[in-house]
């Protein structure tokens, strides 16, 4: 058998990638309109953070456990696309259910719900462009994956503004009820979503174990990667737990912010994993999923290691973007903070628009990238786009009419189709491909944890040093790309 993959067609790497389309769908609707669905039924700006929290601490759970056990499956619909098939029914069911929320903490459980699903489907795909393509493809793969991601998120996110403005579907509703316009839009996407992940799934081959095995470069990967680690679970667990309990004291003690117990929490929960995981190791049980996973945290290839602040720092500002945008825009730029009034849902509609440029900016992005990567190589290009996100955030807080508050969203898509293509790039090289799939689920935690970080500070930060405005958020959002930009600079590749 042939020692190296062989090349995809145009055609084969378009059908693999399609089903980003639609997740990208699911993914957009819930960014776009979960805060605004929170504020209709009942939540302030100041909670809006905490209620948001659900999203990354699912990614966080869901991820890796999703990556391990893609990487250990292999049946008749292959070894990533059962994670596609069925994620893709979860997702659909839930977004049919989401604006149908009779109560604000049923919207934040379904939002957990939501997510969860999306993540099952979502995850797989990053390892699947690995599996599927030889190195000198993976860049394309990555690209098309980010083109599908803006072009599902221009419609997603301008769908409640269509409905009203095309089919005259109300945006208004009384006080408490989700207005029609985002009912209708997250029928729309679901749809979307089961039909374009299903054609990846019915189009598209996997190679099996054994052909994996036989590619030399997987081999390559595979031998110079796979090494035991003496790790000190112990240590870190004391060191964590500790720290975990003095915020947690801390907190109480002062009668603080309620976000910070989530903070104090995640501390305690990963000194906790790692007594579990030395516990494990001193009864040499390290055969297990949860052992090898907690391992493979503390393992990463240094590549690895050095991205992680890079998508820490950048994941922190688009969180502070999606939460925040909604109630950012409606009270400074129109004036309104009333969700019942025609000022606030048209500043929410218009911000709908505002996403889906900055997706659409993406798709073109996605095409510009790799000839920006051939001129200045893949960690220049990175840093620019960063920076460019950071100019268009900024500038939120600068230009007063919304009408032009289009034109910074050219930063932040060139921003978002970076963040979602040259990362991978930069890692491709580095994970063992036995492992593709629960490595890329590490790397979310770098998604996931400035999330959480977020959820926990954000709006701690606005009420004490920017009297609750949430423009702000967007601000800070800015500074947080550039310290990505920063970051990405001092990448060393292998």
């Amino acid at each position: 058998m042939n020692n190296n993959k062989p090349t995809l067609s145009f055609w084969q790497i378009w059908n693999m990638c399609f089903g980003f389309l639609g997740i990208q769908f699911g993914f957009a609707l819930q960014n776009g309109n979960v805060s605004r669905i929170f504020q209709t039924l009942g939540a302030n700006v100041d909670d809006i953070p905490i209620l948001w929290v659900a999203a990354p601490l699912t990614g966080l759970i869901v991820q890796p456990i999703i990556g391990y056990w893609s990487d250990k499956t292999w049946n008749k619909l292959g070894r990533r696309r059962p994670f596609f098939f069925y994620g893709a029914i979860l997702t659909t069911l839930s977004l049919f259910i989401m604006p149908n929320s009779p109560s604000l903490w049923i919207a934040a459980g379904m939002l957990w719900i939501m997510d969860a699903s999306i993540n099952v489907t979502m995850e797989p795909f990053r390892a699947l462009v690995s599996d599927n393509l030889p190195k000198k493809q993976r860049a394309t793969g990555y690209a098309m994956q980010s083109f599908f991601i803006g072009v599902g998120a221009v419609v997603a996110s301008a769908l409640p503004w269509m409905m009203t403005n095309w089919f005259d579907i109300a945006n208004t509703a009384p006080a408490g009820q989700i207005p029609d316009s985002v009912k209708f839009s997250f029928y729309f996407g679901a749809v979307v979503l089961i039909i374009a992940v299903f054609w990846t799934v019915f189009t598209t081959k996997e190679y099996s174990p054994e052909e994996l095995e036989s590619f030399h470069e997987q081999e390559q990967s595979d031998d110079s990667s796979d090494v035991q680690s003496d790790v000190n679970f112990n240590k870190g667990a004391a060191i964590f737990t500790v720290l975990g309990l003095v915020v947690l004291g801390i907190v109480t003690g002062l009668s603080l912010e309620k976000e910070l117990y989530l903070l104090a929490g995640g501390l305690i929960s990963f000194g906790v994993i790692q007594f579990i995981a030395g516990a494990l190791k001193a009864k040499n049980a390290t055969s297990g999923g949860f052992y090898q996973v907690v391992n493979d945290v503390f393992t990463m290839p240094e590549t690895m290691k050095q991205l992680a602040w890079v998508q820490f720092f950048s994941w922190f500002s688009l969180f502070a973007m999606w939460i925040y945008t909604t109630s950012a825009v409606t009270s400074f730029h129109y004036g309104s903070s009333d969700t019942s009034s025609l000022a606030y849902n048209n500043g929410a509609d218009w911000v709908g628009v505002l996403f889906a440029a900055y997706n659409g900016f993406a798709a073109i992005a996605a095409l510009c990238i790799p000839v920006i990567v051939k001129k200045v190589g893949l960690k220049m290009a990175h840093a620019l786009n960063l920076v460019l996100g950071a100019l268009g955030l900024v500038s939120f807080i600068i230009i007063k009419d919304p009408s032009l508050l289009i034109w910074p969203m050219i930063g932040v898509g060139f921003a978002w189709a970076s963040i979602l293509s040259l990362p991978y790039a930069m890692l491709s090289t580095s994970v063992p491909s036995k492992k593709m799939g629960v490595y890329m689920g590490i790397f979310n935690f770098f998604i996931v944890i400035p999330q959480l970080l977020a959820a926990s500070v954000l709006g701690l930060i606005l009420r004490h040093f920017f009297d609750n405005q949430p423009i702000y958020a967007l601000v800070l959002g800015a500074v947080s790309f550039v310290l990505a930009a920063v970051a990405v600079l001092r990448v060393k590749q292998q």
